[in-house]
């Protein structure tokens, strides 16, 4: 029987197209093959597994037509989804499996938990972890390593340490699981011990685990530590511009790239940018990226045009990067360019694209054109309502935003939340709306639910503040159910500097003489404030103050400015 079917298997190995696997089931139906497991199992798997031939759909159809499917089928089947956007089928087919009385082997249990961390499903993940201790295959190293990774991926560090202690030995996939697993839930510190602890123990790191070290030095801006994770490169072999071309590893430079860029290190970025000998779309996109945070909009624009130049096409995180430059330099005509070309591409129809465009219109001062986009936009959920009222409104077009939100609330197909109604107040604030910023702020509650919190306390705070309607101001912060922060007391402050309030100037600085967690705004407003009026002896005790306290002397911003 295994040389009647030898030959189909060995087709099968050199199909490339759905046509040919098509042709190649019907052969197998014809000669009765389709009824042996072995060429059965091949061909589900060259649906589900091989990217020339991928179609789960025809899997599907072809594993509903086998009466009783391999754990082997199943496992394809699993594995096709969980490697697909539908992820939840394979949790689908999994329970199936279960119902249908097959037992899950080794091989199943890592696909199921691979489709529980891509869909965050921590509830169903944990029910796969119940059963797969209740199997014994929380022992298999391969099981346990994936089962740290979904805790992981879902935010549940402790869950996963759990996990990673209760692995019998712990190899580089584990630590690097666990690394990776710390560093993106912002516990940098957590990464760093885990790291020093894995080298203690005689375990050298890998390539992977180096990418996810700098990527938590970017993060945490720790340029210091990065350049130490670049020397130990060199020690452990991996420095990709110490290698040959054939060798180079472009994930790790373009990691080393990012680190420096997001550390501000512009000058080191582009050096090694430049040395690189073979580039990516994501290299490219590193160093774009890095000139555009850094506020050098216009080499952002000299590498985009390289870009292009060199016929590398552009994705989101490539638009987002040029737009953002284009805001920086405030150049309307340059956003209309970089309007034009993303509408030659398909990410024209991109919610997040389009809410990007809007805020660069609004920021450039053309807010017709911000307007019109967003009207353009066919689903507007309550993020691009978010983005386009806040857009306006902190650049300087409060009307234009209370009227988008106004259309919000006729239209009634998104539902407003907390930061909507910061850009809702924070209009009213800028054009003077003191009722209307009472009415919207009392409809959070009312209409909504919503709780203020303390920045919309800030928000009203600075309403008031700002119309000299002092007593309703301090009346807000002495009966809102949240401690006073430095907003709240930026917000009073300004309103002091714009009204010449000394007296309630001077309360607030007896207030807050003993915080320590004010940073430099409000320091900056109360020596305004003093230097105004004349009062340079207290002027001079704010600066000592200051100086004693290790304060950075930073440009005083409005409460509500800060957020935006």
């Amino acid at each position: 029987m295994k040389k009647h079917y030898k030959p189909i298997l060995s087709q099968l190995e050199n199909c490339r197209s759905m046509v040919e696997l098509n042709q190649l089931h019907g052969l197998m139906i014809k000669s009765s093959v389709i009824r042996n497991v072995i060429p059965l199992s091949r061909l589900i798997d060259f649906c589900t597994t091989c990217p020339e031939t991928m179609n789960l759909s025809y899997a599907r159809s072809v594993f509903e037509s086998i009466d009783c499917p391999s754990v082997y089928i199943w496992n394809s089947m699993i594995r096709g989804y969980s490697n697909s956007p539908n992820q939840d089928k394979a949790l689908i087919f999994y329970q199936e499996m279960l119902r249908k009385g097959y037992s899950p082997d080794y091989f199943t249990f890592p696909y199921v938990i691979k489709a529980c961390s891509g869909l965050r499903d921590i509830q169903f993940g944990s029910c796969v972890h119940g059963f797969v201790v209740k199997t014994g295959f929380e022992l298999n190293m391969y099981v346990s390593t994936c089962l740290l990774h979904m805790y992981m991926c879902c935010g549940e560090v402790n869950c996963g340490l759990r996990v990673f202690e209760d692995i019998p030995k712990w190899n580089v996939v584990a630590w690097g699981s666990l690394i990776s697993g710390f560093v993106n839930n912002n516990r940098f510190s957590d990464a760093i011990e885990a790291f020093r602890e894995m080298q203690s123990i005689g375990v050298k790191p890998n390539e992977t685990i180096m990418v996810d070290l700098l990527v938590g030095c970017g993060r945490c801006k720790d340029i210091v530590t990065g350049k130490w994770f670049h020397g130990f490169l060199q020690e452990l072999g991996f420095d990709p511009y110490c290698q040959s071309k054939f060798e180079f590893n472009v994930i790790l430079a373009t990691s080393l790239i990012d680190m420096y860029a997001k550390c501000g290190d512009m000058r080191t970025a582009r050096y090694l940018f430049d040395g690189m000998p073979e580039r990516n779309l994501v290299s490219w996109n590193s160093i774009i990226t890095g000139y555009s945070q850094n506020g050098d909009a216009e080499e952002a624009m000299c590498m985009f045009s390289d870009m292009l130049d060199l016929g590398i096409a552009p994705d989101k995180v490539t638009f987002f990067s040029v737009i953002r430059a284009s805001m920086i330099q405030g150049c309307s005509q340059l956003g209309q360019t970089i309007h034009a070309y993303v509408s030659k591409t398909g990410f024209v129809k991109d919610a997040a694209i389009i809410c990007a465009l809007v805020n660069m219109y609004a920021k450039t001062g053309d807010a017709e054109s911000a307007k019109k986009m967003f009207e353009d936009l066919e689903k507007k959920d309550t993020i691009a309502w978010t983005v386009v009222i806040i857009g306006l409104a902190s650049h300087g077009h409060g009307n234009e935003a209370l009227s988008i939100f106004q259309m919000l609330q006729e239209e009634g197909n998104a539902t407003p939340d907390g930061i909507t109604y910061l850009g809702v107040l924070y209009a009213c604030s800028h054009i003077g709306l003191v009722e209307e910023g009472q009415r919207y702020f009392a409809e959070m509650r009312d209409l909504y639910g919503l709780e203020p919190t303390v920045e919309h306390y800030g928000c009203m705070v600075d309403i008031l503040s700002r119309a000299g309607r002092f007593e309703e101001a301090e009346r807000l912060v002495k009966t809102m159910p949240v401690q006073p922060n430095a907003n709240i007391w930026g917000a009073l402050l300004n309103g002091c500097e714009i009204h010449e309030n000394l007296d309630l100037a001077d309360r607030i600085r007896s207030m807050v003489a003993e915080s320590e967690e004010l940073g430099s705004g409000i320091y900056i407003l109360l020596s305004n404030i003093y230097a105004r009026a004349g009062r340079w002896a207290d002027v001079k005790l704010i600066r000592e103050s200051m100086k004693s306290k290790r304060v950075d002397k930073l440009l005083g911003r409005s409460s509500v400015e800060t957020m935006f």
